[in-house]
């Protein structure tokens, strides 16, 4: 745990009693504050007391009196589409509002940082897709070099609940927008941008306002280098703002898309190549084409934005390399699951939007498609143009049919449920094909979780004769 610096002996406000919310109000005390606890939710407040704490409306009348801070978990709106009447109340008031990152940026250095031979350091990864695989290659890659790392944020643990420093340390952190629109204190040594696609509009009020709370982990607190995207103009922006040249090797562009040669310092992926160049000249390169956790462009990509990570940090391009080949994946993310009398099946129940599914159909051939869910707005008709390596959609769930309808000259089949899909899909597919799980919606019309819909996919697929 992180104890908290800054609150002795000051009352803080907690709002939202899940696990973030809960790390926090420990991690408050730990540093001598007095966290005052609430969540809108009986039951998050039913469980939090069944732990031991005590909790307190801050809904009523004078709830922050004497109040120095309220902390906020990152689920809960402070802007947009309305803020939390609680969140409302304590602006309102002139209470500083914070969530558990900016806390961390606070208290992680102590004192006694001091007796270490090396500063520990933060590598900070945010970004639309491909944020989470990227973190938790990078953590690997440091594992793989016998570097002393943690992995914490929107994946793993809570950032407040790991360990205090080591020596040399680098703790790794994933970030949503979520995290980075609202904490005050934003420092990471190097920050990564993977890419920007449309998302969470509702909580930022438009294309622009994520963006902007991306881009604040670049800009408050300017980290010592930046790895940052350029397929699209978002980060080309970014990078053009943040480099004082064209030769300003502090800013890593990488891509999947295109040649980036002529810069300080760049990491691309071309034709299933990795290449670093620096001043001009390769210096490095890697054949990704056959390194089974990180298949298609989408992950050639993160390869990128990890390596460039990575080589910031001093690790030697052959050891990157090795721990790539080592490289699992994570669940739910261009996951084999099994290949089954030639079949290969993938979990990629993460896809639930039309760019991560888009990213998905390019990554491999011979698609058997198991789609649908919730749509989302603005439906799946832009994945018209993406469809060339698939043999058969088989839709699932509430907008199955609408999928159907938008996607002219598919063959398809209604299924309805994932245990028909992969059932029929199954018996379609020959030696060669991939049936591929990418759902390009969400899952609560079937599943709590697309976690749990990976699972269900799983289960299936795993039973199914070999």
């Amino acid at each position: 745990m992180i104890p908290v610096q800054g609150y002795k002996g000051h009352k803080v406000a907690v709002l939202g009693l899940g696990r973030s919310g809960l790390a926090t109000a420990a991690a408050l005390r730990a540093g001598g504050a007095e966290p005052l606890l609430w969540d809108d939710s009986p039951e998050a407040r039913a469980r939090a007391e069944a732990a031991g704490w005590t909790c307190h409306d801050l809904s009523r009348e004078g709830a922050f009196h004497g109040v120095a801070a309220l902390i906020t978990s990152p689920g809960i709106p402070h802007l947009y589409p309305q803020p939390n009447r609680v969140i409302a109340a304590a602006m309102e008031q002139g209470i500083p509002v914070d969530n558990d990152i900016g806390l961390f940026f606070r208290s992680w250095a102590t004192t006694g940082w001091d007796d270490f031979t090396t500063t520990p350091r933060t590598v900070c990864v945010t970004g639309s897709n491909g944020k989470s695989t990227t973190t938790a290659l990078i953590h690997h890659i440091l594992e793989h070099a016998g570097r002393p790392t943690q992995m914490a944020g929107n994946i793993g643990r809570g950032v407040l609940d790991i360990e205090p420093a080591q020596d040399g340390e680098v703790v790794v952190l994933e970030l949503s927008s979520y995290q980075t629109d609202l904490a005050r204190a934003l420092t990471p040594d190097i920050a990564v941008f993977t890419n920007l696609s449309p998302d969470h509009f509702d909580r930022h009020a438009g294309l622009g306002g994520y963006f902007a709370a991306k881009r604040r982990l670049f800009v408050e607190g300017g980290p010592d280098r930046a790895v940052i995207g350029v397929d699209e103009k978002e980060g080309v922006f970014l990078a053009n703002q943040i480099a004082t040249s064209r030769e300003d090797d502090r800013v890593i562009r990488i891509s999947s898309a295109k040649k980036l040669g002529d810069f300080g310092w760049s990491v691309f992926a071309r034709k299933g190549f990795l290449a670093e160049w620096r001043k001009g000249r390769q210096v490095g390169s890697i054949d990704l084409r056959d390194i089974a956790g990180l298949p298609g462009a989408h992950n050639h990509q993160n390869a990128c934005a990890a390596y460039a990570a990575c080589r910031s940090l001093g690790i030697a391009p052959k050891v990157i390399e090795e721990a790539f080949h080592s490289f699992k994946g994570l669940p739910h993310r261009s996951q084999t699951i099994a290949v089954k009398r030639g079949v290969r099946y993938v979990n990629d129940s993460k896809a639930t939007n039309v760019d991560s599914a888009e990213k998905a159909l390019e990554a491999f051939s011979n698609i058997r498609w198991i789609a649908g869910g919730l749509g989302k707005e603005g439906g799946v008709k832009s994945l018209q143009s993406h469809l060339g390596h698939v043999r058969k959609a088989y839709f699932i769930g509430h907008s199955g049919r609408d999928f159907a309808l938008e996607l002219d000259g598919l063959d398809h089949e209604i299924c309805e449920t994932m245990e028909r899909a992969v059932e029929r899909a199954a018996e379609d597919a020959e030696p060669g094909d991939t049936v591929l799980l990418a759902p390009a919606a969400a899952s609560f019309d079937q599943y709590k979780s697309f976690e749990k819909r990976g699972d269900h996919f799983a289960e299936l697929v795993v039973a199914l004769p070999d």
